[in-house]
């Protein structure tokens, strides 16, 4: 008698858990059915009018158009953006709260800094690159530098007008690379935006800056900034006249960076897969497509995986980057 209840027990037992397993995919299902029902925040980590929030406002719009949901653009610039990844990794993992991480934030912070609060595709699930693209070394239009070597001169012999504008490790580590590989002298001025990076050089307060092409593109087409170069070995295709630096005799001066979605890591998969899917159909929509690679970058709309498999891979390459430059960051 006691075998038959044990027995009766366990497959009493073993119902229950039958039971409580099938509720639970069940859950994630209406879950993502019912996704989004209120606005979405989407987290910016630099000031309005860079690059990211370019990037974020024109896919933001056509997410929100596929999603039925308004998008909240949010920026919170400050320290190269990490507060604000930190921030958006320890919010409530429901879909509501979204973040447009660029490499600096995200690869390049967690090789510059091993004690970051967060790690870019542990404390994040990677939905999708937005695009990815080279930085233009640009320059005052009145400066008579044309070249990069001309520029490399220019420096050496006035090495007290030497300076150059960043945001964020990204634009750090390009610059001193560029220092390190022709000797050239160069005292960073640390700015809050890639548009504050553009307007330093227009006022000739900075010798060049290595920006990315959204705010870039629009100064060095009206002649208010020269472009000497693109980082990497092949030019941009909306800028046809500028070599890459390695047409300039500095091939390693190759940095690429992206911009992508990311999701705080415990957010649903049901809910985090809708995301992914209706953010690949939002970057490669024809009309946002065009409009990203007139700022001369790349169209992504990756799948999760493989965005993750780019950001893994880029924080080796930096971590080996920043040893072999010997830089340092506070």
């Amino acid at each position: 008698m006691r075998s038959i209840g044990f027995s009766r027990l366990l497959a009493g037992a073993a119902l229950v858990v039958g039971l409580v397993v099938g509720v639970a995919p069940a859950q994630a299902q209406d879950e993502a059915a019912n996704y989004p029902n209120k606005p979405i925040r989407l987290i910016v980590p630099f000031a309005a009018g860079g690059g990211n929030d370019i990037f974020a406002r024109l896919v933001g719009a056509k997410l929100s158009e596929i999603l039925g949901q308004q998008l909240v653009v949010e920026n919170r610039p400050a320290a190269g953006g990490r507060p604000a990844a930190e921030y958006v990794a320890n919010q409530t993992a429901d879909g509501y709260t979204l973040f447009v991480g660029a490499s600096g934030v995200m690869s390049i912070a967690s090789a510059a800094f091993p004690k970051l609060a967060y790690h870019p595709t542990k404390s994040f699930i990677p939905l999708s690159m937005i695009a990815d693209f080279p930085l233009i070394l640009v320059s005052p239009a009145q400066n008579p530098a044309t070249t990069v070597a001309e520029l490399v001169a220019f420096a050496k012999a006035n090495p007290d007008k030497s300076n150059y504008g960043t945001t964020s490790p990204a634009f750090t580590i390009s610059s001193e690379l560029l220092k390190l590989k022709t000797g050239m002298p160069g005292v960073a001025i640390p700015l809050k935006s890639s548009n504050e990076m553009i307007l330093c050089v227009m006022q000739q307060q900075c010798l060049f800056s290595i920006s990315d092409g959204p705010p870039a593109i629009p100064q060095i087409n009206s002649g208010t900034v020269r472009a000497l170069a693109v980082t990497g070995a092949q030019r941009s295709p909306q800028l046809p006249n500028v070599p890459s630096m390695a047409e300039a005799g500095l091939p390693e001066v190759n940095t690429k960076l992206w911009s992508g979605f990311f999701a705080p890591a415990k957010t649903p998969p049901a809910i985090a897969a809708k995301l992914e899917a209706a953010l690949r159909r939002a970057i490669t929509d024809p009309g946002v497509a065009s409009k990203l690679r007139d700022m001369a970058v790349n169209p992504g709309g990756t799948a999760s995986a493989d965005f993750r498999k780019v950001i893994d891979a880029d924080i080796q390459n930096y971590v080996e980057v920043i040893k072999a430059a010997n830089l340092k960051f506070d």
